[in-house]
């Protein structure tokens, strides 16, 4: 029986359309929401709503179905719309009574905000661990080839000299600028929204600090009607923080595709990390960073999904929050892929450092032949105009 379910029959179409993808996306959601219901049950032996044997019970149920879940043997039926229904109907087949009681003092909006913030909190600490470990990729890289010297580049045309090192310590750099937009949108997150209800309180001594301390929040989301207007609010902060990682994961491969042109051939891409053509015998092409840098543009669609579907909403609940769900999902999916396979492609590329060298043609050490002439005495700009000459006469 649904959470929601009174006397009527809601006709099968809406109940579909209603349910919508949550009976697949919420399978990710079981052991959240199995975590925060065992910190609401001794909440409620806490406040003598429970008996300590009920509470033992569900704890022991609870545990079942998470252990189940990870054998992949606890599905949600698509009659049952979602994990919380799904569990509350394992726990009350199993212990009657005891199974009745676990939803007291809490609605599904609080029930599912607290099972999504658990689950933000884990894949944020898992996105931490995957941009530090491709800082530290980089910071190899520039070991192993940063002496190397590089033409530097602006406008797409040849600028100053630069080096392999200066190159890839730009991406270390924007790692940890990433590891601190991290740490701040997971501050944000860490926010128990639990005993908010449906987003006016619940009538009940709930002891809302107790909860959130048993589910290692740092602190509760006290005012309930925030819990709900910061759906969507919170979700857009999480999705910008990772586009802004995919966005410098995006100028990485551009950069990686424009340096191993054949043209210029300053990077080298083994055959383990390229692909063939059907028809072209001799092409080695880039397919997986072309791959990587198109995944920062479907992050930036969820993000927009995300700040748009929520726009224009009066304070609340409302249940287009319930599409949030995919966007902040798959990018999450995504972004653990994009970065595992940015490590993969950092520990295999290769540098020419013959073609590298060739490169530093004479035009890159104008500036180093302007101040040249400044440390002589001579103004800036009439050195600059010296210089400028000389190109000219040479028909540069």
């Amino acid at each position: 029986m649904k959470l929601w379910a009174k006397d009527s029959q809601l006709l099968p179409e809406i109940e579909r359309f209603t349910a919508g993808e949550d009976v697949h996306l919420d399978q990710v959601l079981v052991p959240y929401d199995c975590r925060a219901s065992m910190a609401h049950a001794k909440m409620l032996e806490k406040i003598g709503l429970l008996t300590p044997a009920e509470s033992k019970a569900l704890q022991s149920a609870l545990e079942e179905i998470v252990r189940l879940h990870a054998e992949g043997k606890f599905q949600i039926r698509p009659d049952q719309e979602d994990c919380h229904t799904a569990i509350e109907e394992y726990l009350t087949e199993k212990l009657g009574d005891a199974g009745k009681k676990i939803h007291t003092g809490r609605s599904r909006n609080d029930q599912v905000l607290t099972a999504l913030r658990l689950y933000y909190k884990d894949e944020l600490e898992k996105l931490k661990s995957e941009v530090e470990a491709l800082r530290k990729a980089f910071l190899q890289f520039g070991k192993r080839f940063g002496k190397i010297p590089l033409p530097g580049y602006t406008h797409t045309r040849k600028a100053m000299p630069s080096s392999i090192g200066l190159w890839i310590g730009a991406f270390a750099d924007s790692m940890r600028d990433n590891l601190a937009a991290i740490r701040w949108v997971s501050q944000l997150i860490d926010q128990s929204p639990l005993g908010a209800g449906a987003g006016y309180g619940v009538p009940l001594p709930l002891d809302r600090e107790f909860t959130a301390s048993a589910l290692g929040f740092s602190r509760v989301q006290k005012n309930p009607l925030y819990t709900q207007n910061s759906r969507g609010k919170f979700e857009a902060s999480l999705l910008h923080v990772i586009g802004t990682v995919l966005l410098d994961l995006n100028r990485f491969a551009s950069d990686v595709i424009f340096f191993s042109l054949p043209e210029l051939g300053y990077l080298q891409l083994p055959e383990t990390i390229t692909t063939g053509s059907s028809i072209m015998s001799h092409k080695k092409n880039p397919d997986a960073f072309e791959i990587l840098r198109g995944h920062y543009h479907r992050v930036l669609g969820h993000e927009l999904t995300v700040r748009t579907l929520t726009a224009n909403l009066i304070s609340g609940y409302h249940r287009d929050l319930q599409l949030l769900k995919r966007p902040v999902m798959e990018s999450f999916q995504l972004a653990h892929e994009c970065l595992t396979v940015a490590h993969v492609l950092t520990e295999n590329l290769q540098v020419d450092e013959a073609r590298c060298r060739s490169a530093m043609t004479e035009e890159l050490y104008s500036v180093h032949r302007v101040l040249e002439q400044v440390q002589q005495g001579i103004p800036f700009r009439d050195a600059y105009r010296n210089e400028a000459q000389r190109w000219r006469k040479k028909g540069k």
